[in-house]
C-alpha cells in the first residue's frame, strides 16, 4: 500500500491557498505603488483639466509677480528718470549713482540664484566692487535685483527701469550675506525704504503736479517714510502726515498666507485681486484698466477724483490678463512656519487655551485662517486706537490681520503704523481695552503662542 498520492495531495493543499495569498498581496502592493490608494479612480477628463489649469496659472503668476513690470518702466524711467540716479554722472546719470552697497543699506535684495556662478565666485572672493554703480547695472543686467528690472538699449546702457510686485512683498533668505541669497516671495520688505528710493528720482514733477505742492516737499515726504513703510492714499488724498505730525505712511503687509483670507490691507479697500489691480495700476504705475467709483469722492479723495483714479483705461493693458495667474500665486504662497527654538513649546501649548477660551482671541482671529471668515474689518473704537487711517479708506475701518508666520514680520512693530514695538505691547493694549485682567503668566504663554503660527 503507498501513501505517496495522498501526501502529494496534502502538500498542494498547503502550497495553493499560500500562493494565493502571495499573489494577492503582490498586486495590492502594486495597485498601491500605481495609484497611492487601492480604491483612488483615475481622474475624469474635466479634473485633469483643472490640474492642469491649476499648474499653468501658479507658474504663470510666479513670473508675474516676481518679474512682471505692467509697463511701469514708462512712468520710473521715462518721467521720474529714476535710472540716472542709479547710473550717477559719471555714467551718463546725475548725482554719485547707487552702488550694490547703497541699494542694500536702503534694503533692496539680490536673488543669488539669478547670478551665475563665476560672478558668484568673485562675489565670495571680493572681487566685485560693491561700491561702484557699474557693478549694480552689471545686476540689473543679470535680472537678480528683487523687484527692479533695468531696460537697456543694444549698446547695453540703462535707459528705464521698472518695478514688480515683488519689490515690496519679498526678500531674501541672507544665506549668501545680509540682503543676498535665495528669495522669500511674500515676505513683506520691512528693512526696505521705499521712500527714500523713489526720493532719489531727478524728476519728481509729475507728483508735485498731482499733488499740488514742490518737489522739494514730495522728497520731504519721501523721505519721512523710513523702512518698511509705504503710503498708498497719499495720491488719493494727499494727506502725507498724522494729526501727531508723523508720516501717514503704514507698514508694508506681508503677502503670504492669504488663502482663505478676504480683505487683506491694513484698511480693507477690497479682496486680494482687487488691491493687485488698485497698486499695479495707480502705485506702481503700469499700464491696464482699473475701476472703483468710491475714487470719484471729492471730500475723501479730492486728488484721486480730479486724477480720475476711479476709471482708468490704458491701452494695451498689460495688466488685466495676468491678474488671474497672479491672485492664484498669491493665494498659493504658505505663511512661514516658526524656526525652530524661536518659541517656548510648552508655554505655546498653554497660550493657545489662553487665545482661544481667556482673552478670547479667536473670536476675531478665527483659527486656521486667523481672521473673519467673510467682511473682517471693525470700527476704530472696537480695537481702541484712533480712526486717522481707517478714515482715508472707503469703509472707515481696520481689518483684523491674519496671524499666520506673525513670527516673520515683527520687524518695524505690530498694527497698521507700527504704534506697538513688541508683541508684549499688544497684548498689554488689548489686556486693558478688553478688560481681560489676564495675569503676568498668561500674557507670557500668549506671546509664546503668537510666535508659534
Amino acid at each position: 500500500m503507498s501513501f505517496e498520492p495522498i501526501a502529494r495531495g496534502r502538500l498542494w493543499r498547503l502550497i495553493v491557498p499560500a500562493l494565493t495569498v502571495i499573489f494577492a498581496v503582490a498586486l495590492a502592493t502594486l495597485i498601491l505603488t500605481v495609484t497611492g490608494r487601492a480604491d483612488k479612480k483615475p481622474d475624469a477628463p474635466f479634473d485633469r483639466v483643472i490640474s492642469r489649469n491649476a499648474e499653468r496659472l501658479l507658474d504663470q503668476g510666479r513670473e508675474t509677480f516676481r518679474f512682471d513690470t505692467f509697463g511701469s518702466e514708462t512712468f520710473w524711467g521715462g518721467a521720474l528718470q529714476l535710472h540716472r540716479a542709479i547710473l550717477g554722472s559719471a555714467l551718463g546719470g546725475v548725482g554719485p549713482g547707487v552702488s550694490p552697497a547703497t541699494a542694500l543699506s536702503v534694503g533692496l535684495k539680490v536673488d543669488i540664484d539669478a547670478i551665475p556662478e563665476p560672478v558668484v565666485n568673485q562675489l565670495k572672493h571680493g572681487k566685485l566692487d560693491l561700491n561702484a554703480p557699474a557693478t549694480t547695472l552689471a545686476l540689473l543686467k543679470l535680472n537678480s535685483v528683487v523687484g527692479i528690472t533695468g531696460v537697456f538699449d543694444s549698446g547695453g546702457s540703462l535707459t528705464a527701469l521698472g518695478i514688480q510686485c515683488a519689490l515690496c512683498h519679498s526678500t531674501v533668505d541672507d544665506s549668501f550675506a545680509p540682503g543676498i541669497g535665495h528669495r522669500l516671495d511674500g515676505w513683506a520688505a520691512r528693512d526696505l525704504n521705499v521712500g527714500a528710493i523713489i526720493a532719489l528720482a531727478p524728476n519728481l514733477q509729475p507728483f508735485a503736479d498731482l499733488l499740488g505742492v514742490s518737489q522739494t516737499t514730495v522728497r520731504t515726504v519721501f523721505n519721512s517714510w523710513g523702512p518698511g513703510k509705504f503710503d498708498a492714499e497719499l495720491i488719493l488724498d494727499g494727506k502725507a502726515f498724522r494729526p501727531d505730525g508723523k508720516s501717514a505712511a503704514t507698514l508694508l503687509p506681508p503677502a503670504y498666507g492669504l488663502a482663505g483670507v478676504n480683505l487683506h490691507t491694513w484698511t480693507g479697500w477690497g479682496s486680494v485681486t482687487h488691491w493687485n489691480a488698485f497698486v499695479a495700476n495707480l502705485e506702481m504705475q503700469g499700464k491696464g484698466t482699473f475701476y472703483d467709483p468710491r475714487l470719484n469722492d471729492p471730500v475723501q479723495f479730492p486728488i484721486a477724483a480730479k486724477a480720475g483714479f476711479g476709471n482708468v483705461r490704458k491701452t494695451p493693458d498689460l495688466i488685466t490678463p495676468k491678474l488671474a495667474a497672479l491672485h492664484v500665486y498669491q493665494l498659493d504662497i504658505p505663511a512661514p512656519a516658526p524656526p525652530a527654538g524661536s518659541f517656548d513649546a510648552q508655554a505655546a501649548q498653554r497660550g493657545a487655551a489662553v487665545f482661544n477660551n481667556q482673552a478670547n482671541c479667536a473670536r476675531c482671529h478665527v483659527p486656521p485662517i486667523f481672521t473673519e471668515p467673510g467682511w473682517n474689518m471693525h470700527t476704530p473704537a472696537e480695537i481702541g486706537i484712533d480712526d486717522f487711517q481707517a478714515n482715508r479708506s472707503p469703509d472707515k475701518r481696520y481689518r483684523t490681520a491674519p496671524l499666520k508666520g506673525l513670527w516673520a514680520h515683527q520687524k518695524g512693530g505690530f498694527y497698521h503704523d507700527g504704534r506697538f514695538q513688541t508683541l508684549q505691547q499688544v497684548v498689554a493694549h488689548y489686556n486693558t481695552t478688553f478688560g481681560l485682567a489676564l495675569t503676568p503668566s498668561q500674557i507670557s504663554d500668549l506671546i509664546e503662542y503668537l510666535k508659534s503660527l
